[in-house]
């Protein structure tokens, strides 16, 4: 993540509208499988990058879904870090290169300034593996809310 957009300052990296936009993207995502996507955003990572995201993802409960296909997507703002956390369920179905190749689509849009557009990319990418490996169940309850979480 080498290109900034009006700043790598969290205030700064989403507008409000972007940030609608972004969660609206989790919504279209989620509304067609039974897994759960979330963003978070904070200044620096506390630690190593991966073992921060592993931390945020237990903080945020995300092991706690019921079929453990929860996708985390963790930025570290000011460190220019971003990292794609997937939980057993779905690191068991999908390709061993896919949150690498999702992750390379994301910063591609970073690089060009489009921060929400990466994102929103990101997501959608996730709800469609989560899709074919989780399909939407019939009695089926969002178990995590849709939303950005920062620090």
């Amino acid at each position: 993540m080498e290109t900034k957009k009006k700043g790598w300052d969290i205030e700064d990296f989403l507008t409000t509208k972007e940030e609608a936009e972004v969660i609206e993207a989790i919504r279209m995502a989620e509304n067609q499988t039974s897994g759960e996507i979330r963003v978070h955003l904070e200044p620096k990572a506390k630690k190593e990058p991966f073992e921060r995201a592993k931390e945020v993802f237990n903080l945020l409960g995300m092991e706690k879904t019921h079929q453990r296909n929860g996708v985390l997507v963790y930025l570290a703002i000011k460190d220019q870090i971003l990292v794609i956390l997937g939980d057993q369920g779905i690191n068991n179905k999908v390709a061993p290169d896919f949150w690498e190749h999702t992750k390379d689509i994301i910063i591609s849009h970073f690089k060009e300034g489009r921060i929400k557009q990466g994102l929103v990319d990101g997501i959608l990418m996730a709800g469609q593996q989560l899709k074919e490996h989780f399909p939407l169940e019939k009695n089926d309850n969002n178990e995590l809310p849709d939303e950005i979480s920062t620090h």
